[in-house]
């Protein structure tokens, strides 16, 4: 009596109750004892009330038998106080709802016992209910602080108010600059920066003039040495391997989500695979539900129609029964499902409500009542479960469990969606997860899931039934979908490619009538140079293979663009310049060609270099995904100049030999008869020339011009910070893909988010009373415990869950006294049957105590191995098997977590908010535990990038644009006005292209930060080569050397660069894949049309301006020029001339 009802004391009274009666009593407590005992006010109301039914000496006081079987009593009506019932209720849910009076009833007087509110203690000294338990006890509830107002000036954002600012007072001042500019024209001395300037181009011009000449002489030699580079570098492809895998992508091995992943991987497993399906119906019906013991109508959804759940069923069947074949062998869900229980219990996880029916169609068909009223149906069961999921038995008439047939409980808020608050009857989905083993380290099992989730998806692609939408997905489906993306579009990859090959080998050549056009077409040529670009990424990716970097799907994709765009330029600036060229007297063709080398190889040099170093500092990122495409990027790039100056230029030299015989291009064996030939201008160059050049450079187009572009970059630092973070998931799906409606769904209807793991590394002494109440949500612990930390819901507790399991008032932890092994609570089990299995802790004040020291760890591993059942719903296999990371034989605690879930998260900020928070949240929870607690969950690992992308964009920018300007100073002559014009335009473009984003709805991640260090790259090659062109003029004024330059170069990098990428991009628009259409095809279009309109309007106008005065060493710019003209005739004195320059 005293275990039982600790307190009651009747004095000598005899009670109404034998022993037996007791022991049925604790029988059928057991359950809520497990469940309420930390609660001591709430166990106590609870016992008050079983107490005075089952022993009281004033039962006919207030208990009434109403209906006998002989001398048994089957029924009786038991009068409680309303002033009980409110208390009762009160410290059980916090609410009253009871409403019953005090006063007599029909010559009963109802039971009125005290009852202590959960924030009371008892008068046996139990402490008040922890905040776990009840709410009252939590205090108030934290309010987050309120989101930071935006940042306004009168009312309007403060960026766009400062830039207008910024704007106008830069045209006031630019506009009086250009007035005094009018009036006050001066020179500037040459500083001896200068003069070793030219001394350093005039260097350069020997060495590449004379590399050149060699190279038109010994073009074989040349062309073979070329081609066993290639095709040893190229050999590394043999080793190539493809990265897919997301972790290995987008998060660095030494990041923080990566290492906690790899933690939590190695103490608790992998987390599992899922499969899921977002059940919706397009019937549109609400029916009522009228419960025949009085209450309120409930109204439920169609989703929830007895008819519809029958169908949903059968389909939750047929995927159960679904069979895949994997080298062989049947696989089927059993086979790789997660079933906590097994082997005692190998039933497959299923989180559906369905489960509350046993997945029983018998069990969904269960009805009470007679042929006049039905008492209790699914109705009444359904709205059980959803508030007592973990009961075995619902308190209708049915009786029937809730909990799911693999022994754990399905919480509504995982199975069900489109509901409103709790109010589950609401739902207008149903959501049905299988989860599904992962594994770490076996391939061959991964393999059996793999095939398993395959015909899954076959299976539900196929499936029709007009009463059902399902939107549905597998673990596989995301990147099953990529590389269904990826093939579809290697179509749309080629015919880009093919139009921007067609349109170099047809604007190479530079035709002189319409009989010479086989003979001046350069489609060879042009081949030639495609190839050589071809065959620089290849060699770049094979380099890279042989030291065993893994290429990646971006690099693969995006490099040889990249590549292709500095190639072609390059290529049609050397064919170009050549075909301008008149040879001097006495001048042969490889000392022509040499010459030109001299003067175009400098500009390569520098816009190639500039690249190389940029993409290479690039690789200092942190991101796996960013860092892997600047390496191959940056080595690409440098291959493909080395190979253009040496095996195109021995190739250009055998062209123009068979154009100088009259040999036709391609068929070189066919030779037309001699005539006289006209050298003249290409229309492009014409256009530059005589129009274009002369118009952009007119005294009132220039400050129109400059007031325009520094108006766009106005805008774009306006709105620099608006740019979205995050890449929509959405996105990288196919736009036919079923997943687009699964993700759409989710959004839709789900009610919470990813589970998360607040995981506590090894280290902490839960056995003692201190490590216990930093972590435990109970009676005594401590309020700013790790368990009191809540997101969405409560975080599970395995070391609560254990208290309450193993006190001796339960009858879940007990133990054979004779061999020491653990017994479970089944009934041949219990005391009377079998006397050897006893209670592991004894019936005693200190006995019900918590454990420590080394009961603590006795009894933890039963604790761990028990599978809760209808005697003992505590038992810690199905949950927490492993959550506890148990070593030296079971004697220590290694690693532990406490699971909860995040609250919806539906978008790519909502995802970033949440990994920020969760860390947050654990940072405070080490503090307070005094040990190293970390937040886990499956999407960390791709999200954390986003938390430092703003500071990776900006370090990667930075140092690439650093790069370019001191690659520009030194190979410019240490022409450093000159870097630092380029450096400007180059950051103009850059800054530009966030205003694009902006625009264009272009978020900034990954994808987009490897374009935007690629934008850096090539805006290189729109400025650079005008630069140079500007820096080497002996025009009298900066406006006539600008507009040189702007001349001789503009049209071939118009011709290379521009007109070739925009006929490929516009292809990228007809692509199927979003992520093409969005980070390709727009972002390539921005990067072009921007490195154009900068390159070839506003960089020769600034120029115009600001640009490097001419040296008064004009006379040292000419000599230079004149031992330019000098060729070398042996290979003993061009390498003399080599070894001269670089000491």
């Amino acid at each position: 009596m005293q275990e039982l009802c600790p307190g009651y004391d009747y004095g000598n009274q005899s009670l109404c109750c034998n022993v037996d009666q007791l022991h049925t009593l604790k029988a059928n407590l057991q359950l809520p004892l497990q469940f309420l005992s930390r609660c001591p006010a709430c166990f106590f109301n609870l016992m008050n009330l079983f107490c005075e039914l089952t022993c009281s000496p004033h039962q006919s006081q207030f208990m009434n038998a109403t209906k006998f079987n002989g001398s048994d009593v089957l029924e009786v009506q038991y009068y409680i106080g309303q002033t009980f019932a409110n208390g009762e209720f009160t410290s059980l849910i916090d609410s009253c709802c009871f409403l019953i009076l005090d006063v007599p009833v029909s010559g009963y007087t109802p039971m009125n016992n005290k009852t202590y509110d959960c924030t009371e203690g008892l008068e046996d000294g139990s402490d008040p209910c922890s905040c776990q338990d009840c709410s009252k006890a939590c205090g108030p509830k934290p309010v987050p602080p309120p989101l930071p107002p935006p940042w306004t000036i009168f009312g309007v954002d403060a960026m766009t108010v400062i830039m207008w600012i910024f704007y106008m007072a830069f045209l006031l001042i630019f506009i009086g600059a250009v007035l005094v500019a009018w009036l006050f024209l001066f020179l500037v001395n040459a500083t001896c920066c200068e003069t070793l300037g030219e001394r350093f181009e005039n260097a350069l011009r020997i060495l590449f003039s004379s590399w050149g000449s060699f190279c038109v002489r010994h073009p074989f030699l040349v062309i073979l040495a070329c081609l066993m580079l290639v095709a040893v570098s190229s050999g590394g492809l043999v080793y190539m391997h493809i990265t897919t895998d997301p972790v290995e992508l987008w998060s660095a091995p030494t990041s923080q989500a990566r290492q906690e992943k790899d933690y939590f991987d190695s103490h608790f497993g992998p987390f599992f695979r899922t499969v899921q399906l977002i059940i919706t119906t397009p019937l549109n019906k609400t029916f009522m539900y009228s419960p025949y013991f009085g209450g309120s109508d409930v109204p439920f959804g169609a989703i929830l129609d007895k008819d519809i759940l029958h169908q949903v069923l059968d389909l939750q069947l047929d995927i159960e029964r679904l069979v895949a074949t994997y080298e062989g062998q049947k696989i089927t869900l059993k086979d790789i499902c997660l079933a906590p229980l097994a082997p005692y219990n190998d039933n497959c996880t299923i989180l559906s409500i369905l489960n509350y029916f046993q997945n029983s169609h018998a069990v969904l068909d269960h009805i009470s009542g007679d042929q006049f009223f039905v008492y209790a149906d699914f109705h009444s069961h359904f709205l059980y479960c959803v508030s007592a999921p973990a009961s075995l038995n619902d308190t209708t008439l049915l009786h029937d469990p809730c909990l799911g047939t693999f022994g754990g409980p399905v919480f509504p808020w995982l199975a069900l969606g489109g509901y409103d608050e709790t109010n589950y009857n609401n739902a207008t989905a149903l959501v049905i997860t299988f989860p599904i083993n992962n594994y770490l380290n076996d391939s061959v099992r991964l393999e059996k899931a793999l095939a398993w989730e395959k015909e899954f998806i076959n299976f539900m692609k196929n499936f029709k039934n007009p009463n059902l939408t399902i939107a549905f997905s597998a673990e596989r489906s995301v990147e099953d979908e990529i590389d269904r993306e990826s093939n579809s579009d290697i179509s749309t990859i080629v015919i880009s490619y093919v139009i921007m090959f067609i349109y170099i080998s047809l604007a190479l050549g530079h035709i002189q009538s319409f009989s010479r056009v086989m003979v001046d077409s350069k489609i060879s040529l042009g081949i030639a140079g495609i190839l050589i670009v071809l065959s620089s990424v290849a060699a770049s990716l094979g380099i890279f293979s042989y030291a065993g970097v893994p290429l990646t799907l971006i690099v693969i994709e995006v490099i040889p663009f990249l590549v292709l765009a500095v190639g072609v330029d390059n290529i049609f600036i050397i064919v170009q310049t050549y075909q301008r060229d008149e040879r001097m007297p006495q001048e042969e063709l490889h000392q022509q060609i040499g010459r030109i080398l001299g003067d175009v190889a400098p500009s390569m040099f520098l816009s190639s270099c500039s690249e190389t170093v940029a993409f290479f500092l690039g690789a200092l990122s942190n991101m796996p995904a960013v860092r892997t495409f600047s390496l191959f990027a940056g080595l690409a790039i440098f291959i493909d100049f080395l190979l253009q100056i040496s095996c195109f230029v021995s190739l250009l030299g055998l062209d123009a030999r068979r154009q100088e015989e009259n040999r036709l291009d391609i068929i070189c064996c066919v030779k037309l008869p001699e005539g006289q030939t006209t050298k003249t201008d290409g229309f492009l160059f014409r256009f530059f020339k005589k129009i274009y050049a002369p118009f952009i450079l007119k005294e009132w187009v220039r400050p129109i011009i400059v007031a325009v572009f520094v108006g766009i970059l106005s805008f774009s630092i306006a709105v620099v910070n608006k740019v979205e973070i995050g890449l929509d998931q959405k996105l990288s799906m196919p736009d036919d893909s079923y997943v687009l409606d699964y993700f759409k769904n989710m959004s839709k209807y789900l009610h919470t988010g990813p589970p998360v793991y607040f995981v506590v590394e090894e280290g902490l002494n839960y056995s003692s009373p201190d490590g216990q109440n930093v972590v435990c949500g109970g009676v005594g612990c401590n309020n700013n415990s790790l368990v009191h930390t809540t997101i969405a819901v409560i975080p599970s507790s395995w070391l609560d869950d254990y208290f309450d399991w193993v006190k001796p008032q339960s009858t879940c932890c007990r133990y054979y006294n004779t061999t020491g092994a653990f017994c479970n609570a089944s009934g041949k089990f219990l005391p009377m049957i079998n006397s050897s299995c006893v209670h592991c802790r004894p019936m005693t004040p200190s006995g019900k105590q918590r454990p420590v020291g080394e009961d603590f760890m006795r009894f933890l591993p039963m604790f761990l191995s028990d599978n809760p059942n209808a005697k003992c719903g505590k038992g810690g296999h199905a949950a927490y098997s492993a959550a506890v990371d148990l070593y030296s034989n079971n004697t220590e605690i290694g690693a532990t977590y406490f699971m909860t879930y995040h609250t919806i998260l539906k978008e790519s900020p909502d995802f970033i908010n949440a990994l920020k928070n969760a860390r947050i949240l654990a940072d405070s929870i080490s503090q307070s535990l005094d040990h190293k607690v970390f937040a886990y969950s499956v999407f960390y690992v791709f999200y954390e990038q986003y938390l430092s992308i703003v500071y990776d964009t900006a370090l990667n920018l930075g140092l690439s644009l650093a790069a370019i300007f001191v690659v520009t100073t030194v190979l410019l002559g240490f022409e450093l006005w000159s870097a630092v014009i380029v450096s400007i335009t180059i950051a103009m473009i850059v800054i530009n292209m966030f205003g694009v984003m902006w625009l264009w709805d272009i978020s900034l991640n990954a994808v987009s930060l490897v374009n935007l260090v690629m934008s850096c790259g090539i805006s290189v090659e729109f400025c650079s080569h005008i630069v140079r062109a500007f820096s080497v003029s002996l025009k009298k004024n900066r406006v006539e050397r600008a507009e040189e330059a702007l001349a001789h170069m503009g049209s071939s990098v118009f011709s290379g660069i521009t007109l070739t990428k925009f006929g490929g991009i516009l292809i990228l628009a007809l692509s199927k894949s979003q992520i093409f259409q969005v980070f390709y095809f727009r972002m390539y279009l921005a990067i072009v049309l921007l490195g154009a309109t900068h390159g070839l309007i506003f960089l020769p106008v600034l120029l115009s301006y600001i640009g490097q005065n001419i040296p008064k060493e004009v006379t040292l710019t000419k000599t230079t020029q004149t031992l330019a003209v000098c060729t070398f005739k042996t290979t003993s004195h061009f390498f003399f001339i080599f070894t001269l320059v670089v000491v």
